[in-house]
C-alpha cells in the first residue's frame, strides 16, 4: 500500500528526536488529512506509534518495527535505514542481550597486534562472548558485500579472543578461565542468507529468538575458543 508506506516514511523521518504534530506528518506525506489520520490510527492500533493530543511519537523499538514494515511495503531499505539513528539500532541490541542475562558493552575499543579495533556490541554470558556488528543499510545484505563484512567481523572477534585476558578491556569475560567468542552480523531485515561462512546474519527483530536459542547450536557456528592461556580458533 503506497500511501501507508509514504506515511510511515514521514513518521520515521520526523520522529527522530521528539514527538511531531499530526499536521506536520500530513504535510510531509502529502496526503489528505483524513487519510493520514486513518492510517495513523491504524499504526497506533498495531502498537507501532503513540498518538497523544494531536502529536505522534514512537520509541526505538516502534521505530525499528516501522522501518521493517516500510521495507515490507516496498520502501528502499537504504533510504529507510537513513531515518534510523545508529544509537537506536545498537540500543535495541543491547536491551535484547540484557534481557537474556548478558552483560553488554557498546562500542568496545581495544588494541591488538599494533592495531586499534572496535566492536559495536559485545554481550557476555559465561561461557559465551557474542561480538555483534550492526549493519542496517541496503548494500550490507548482498552476498558480494556480505563476504567482506563477515571477514572483517571474524577478524575483530579473533582479535578480541587473542587479547583476552586483558584488564584494560572492561568486559566481564576478561576474568573467565574459558570462553567461546562468536562473531555475529545484525541486520535490519531478513537478507538473502541466514549464515555466511558459518557466521549468523540475524534480523534485529529476530534477535531475541537467536539469543535464546544460541547455546543449543553454538557448535555449528564460527567461533574462537579460549581455554586459560591456550587460544584455538575453529
Amino acid at each position: 500500500m503506497i500511501i501507508e508506506k509514504d506515511l510511515i516514511i514521514s513518521v520515521l523521518k520526523l520522529t527522530k528526536d521528539e514527538p511531531v504534530s499530526h499536521e506536520l506528518i500530513n504535510k510531509d506525506a502529502k496526503m489528505p488529512f483524513s487519510t493520514a489520520q486513518e492510517l495513523l490510527e491504524k499504526l497506533q492500533s498495531e502498537g507501532l506509534i503513540y498518538i497523544r493530543r494531536g502529536f505522534v511519537e514512537a520509541d526505538s523499538l516502534q521505530r525499528l518495527k516501522l522501518a521493517v514494515k516500510a521495507v515490507q511495503l516496498g520502501a528502499d531499505l537504504e533510504a529507510v535505514s537513513s531515518f534510523l539513528q545508529w544509537q537506536e539500532f545498537e540500543s535495541i541490541a543491547t536491551v535484547a542481550f540484557e534481557q537474556n542475562g548478558y552483560q553488554v558493552s557498546k562500542n568496545l575499543r581495544f588494541k591488538h597486534a599494533g592495531r586499534k579495533w572496535e566492536i559495536d556490541v559485545v554481550g557476555c554470558r559465561k561461557p559465551l562472548v557474542v561480538c555483534v556488528d550492526c549493519k542496517h543499510w541496503h548494500h550490507g545484505l548482498y552476498p558480494s558485500a556480505l563476504k567482506g563484512i563477515v571477514k572483517d567481523q571474524v577478524e575483530r572477534a579473533s582479535a578480541l579472543a587473542n587479547t583476552i585476558p586483558n584488564p584494560n578491556i572492561r568486559i566481564s569475560c576478561v576474568s573467565w578461565n574459558k570462553a567461546i567468542v562468536i562473531p555475529v552480523i545484525l541486520s535490519l531485515v531478513i537478507g538473502r542468507s541466514k549464515f555466511y561462512d558459518n557466521v549468523p546474519v540475524v534480523p534485529i527483530l529476530q534477535l531475541q529468538d537467536f539469543i535464546h536459542q544460541l547455546p543449543a547450536y553454538v557448535d555449528n557456528l564460527r567461533f574462537f575458543r579460549l581455554n586459560l592461556c591456550e587460544k584455538l580458533s575453529f
